[in-house]
């Protein structure tokens, strides 16, 4: 079976649970406040590794309890972690996420993940038929250097663009397959769009690109541009609780999946149930799916 490499951020995510957000100037009282292990690419790794797959993990934490307390925890959830380095004299990376109403708003500090690179075994590590997967919580120049060789070896490249950030322009050709929510998606076009607008964006965008366009959509489920044609998928009913880290679960069970062999469709679909499973929990990992909470749907 293939490998899954996630290049990307290791955080730790203070959710403060709250009615509203406050206005400028403005104090408020929320109800309760959790700490959680985050970042997109940590939370995308043990995403694909509670799938029983292969992951190794490209990354970096700072030399203090919050670093140690994540390699920890990644060691725990199968992930592979002998490429993340332990960086002197800074903060292991942290988000505030302000959770309201079963959506969120969150603030990052990247700390160590600004310094995150691919080292010189990166070339060995990575073989044919492997996924690299990386998000944008790292320096923009690493992913490009990571999808360079991955592509080199015949890997394929998986490009989740959030945070959003132009420069992907310079080396978004060097990804297979690019998964952006519908605000990155935009981002991605440089312009808004509606609702009534993405389809034909979105057959824009993939005359343009030779990767594979999935956007994310939240309650709308997934859409995917195949064969000049846009096809979606629907997402299922669940009691949502936190959407934190639904789409890193969505990127990291796709990556999984797709290294496991299965069919796109296949992939995506369950992808999206492991999405909304894992919005039923507070925090971004919590309700994280294994193999046997997807198994009724692989049956359905």
């Amino acid at each position: 079976m293939s490998k899954v490499i996630v290049v990307g951020s290791i955080n730790i995510d203070m959710t403060m649970v709250t009615d509203r957000l406050p206005r400028i100037g403005e104090t408020i009282l929320g109800d309760t406040v959790n700490y959680f292990m985050g970042g997109k690419g940590a939370n995308q790794a043990v995403a694909a590794a509670r799938l029983a797959g292969d992951v190794r993990m490209v990354g970096s934490v700072g030399d203090d309890s919050f670093g140690d307390k994540a390699l920890k925890h990644l060691k725990k959830e199968g992930v592979v972690t002998d490429q993340i380095k332990v960086e002197k004299n800074i903060f292991t990376g942290m988000a505030a996420i302000f959770s309201i109403q079963a959506d969120n708003s969150i603030v990052v500090l990247p700390g160590a993940n600004g310094l995150v690179e691919v080292g010189e075994n990166f070339a060995d590590l990575v073989e044919e038929g492997d996924i690299v997967l990386a998000q944008l919580e790292v320096p923009l120049t690493t992913v490009k250097q990571a999808f360079s060789i991955a592509r080199e070896k015949g890997a394929k490249t998986i490009l989740n663009p959030a945070p959003f950030d132009s420069g992907i322009n310079e080396f978004i050709d060097l990804a297979d397959i690019v998964t952006p929510n519908e605000t990155e998606f935009a981002g991605m076009l440089d312009r808004d769009i509606d609702d009534s607008e993405i389809e034909a964006a979105m057959l824009e965008w993939s005359q343009a690109h030779d990767a594979l366009l999935i956007v994310t959509r939240g309650s709308q489920g997934i859409s995917y541009v195949r064969e000049g044609q846009v096809l979606s998928i629907p997402t299922i009913e669940a009691d949502v609780k936190d959407t934190t880290g639904a789409g890193d679960t969505m990127n990291g069970a796709f990556a999984a999946l797709m290294a496991q062999g299965s069919p796109l469709e296949e992939a995506l679909r369950l992808s999206s149930i492991a999405a909304t499973l894992s919005t039923t929990k507070v925090g971004a990992q919590t309700a994280m799916p294994y193999p046997k909470d997807l198994e009724n749907y692989r049956k359905a």
